[in-house]
């Protein structure tokens, strides 16, 4: 079980949404790059982040920011022996150009998200084109898929589509419950282990993260093809320890492989 640590940009700025509301916007950070050293020392195998600013405006718009963490988890994985630490980046990708730009500058996966949705023609051809990196994100109230930075719903169901862009070839799926996201109420385990069952690819659990225990729960259920959780409000604020709860983690899913 993986905890990955979400660097959520605006303004170029670290910051925490409640329910992807942008009024609701707390900075944690003005440098972004020093946020991200810093979840990597505390243990971080992957970075989760999100361009805020770029998923309303539906193009990219914080890129420096976006090169500036780069530079800095490539400097650190060179400097600790480590082959590579994956960075996810979702946010305003809406373009083939877009996604090989980022790619190219050392992104290894990209979350499509609003896209997916509304033209799965372009899903279809980026994971054609870029086999093994494309990631859809799939955030959902009761169920129900949303779009456009989570103001409008659509009146697709989460299995369905899931189901729709495994045929594609995604790589893997971000399922966030929007209704717990930023509010730190616990994750939805009963949706998430329901959506993982449905598909054989793996899921990614977000929304909610509030605890250890809430990392233990999701540690039981990782067989089902839960493969980590996005950390957000819950590292920023204090009430998870990434290094703490990434060892926990650790100690639960080795001893079920044993």
């Amino acid at each position: 079980m993986l905890l990955i640590p979400a660097i959520d940009l605006k303004d170029g700025h670290c910051v925490r949404l409640k329910q992807g509301d942008m009024e609701l916007a707390t900075v944690f950070s003005e440098d972004p790059a020093e946020m991200a050293l810093h979840w990597l020392k505390q243990g971080a195998r992957r970075l989760h982040l999100v361009d805020l600013n770029g998923a309303f405006a539906g193009k990219p718009k914080n890129e420096p920011a976006v090169k500036s963490i780069l530079k800095v988890v490539q400097a650190f994985a060179l400097e600790n022996g480590i082959d590579e630490i994956p960075v996810q980046l979702g946010g305003g990708v809406r373009d083939l150009d877009t996604i090989e730009r980022y790619l190219d500058d050392g992104i290894s996966y990209i979350i499509v998200g609003t896209a997916a949705v509304k033209n799965p023609g372009f899903l279809h051809d980026a994971c054609g084109a870029f086999p093994g990196h494309i990631i859809v994100g799939l955030d959902a109230r009761d169920g129900k898929v949303a779009t456009d930075g989570w103001s409008k719903m659509s009146g697709h169901e989460v299995i369905d589509l899931a189901q729709k862009f495994e045929a594609y070839g995604v790589e893997s799926i971000i399922y966030t419950d929007i209704g717990r996201d930023g509010m730190m109420g616990g994750v939805n385990i009963d949706a998430t282990v329901k959506l993982a069952q449905a598909v054989r690819i793996p899921i990614i659990a977000s929304g909610g993260l509030h605890n250890l225990a809430d990392v233990e729960a999701l540690c039981k259920v990782a067989d089902e093809g839960i493969e980590g959780v996005i950390c957000g409000r819950s590292i920023y604020e204090g009430t998870i320890n990434l290094r703490e709860a990434q060892e926990r983690a650790d100690e639960l899913t080795e001893s079920d492989l044993a």
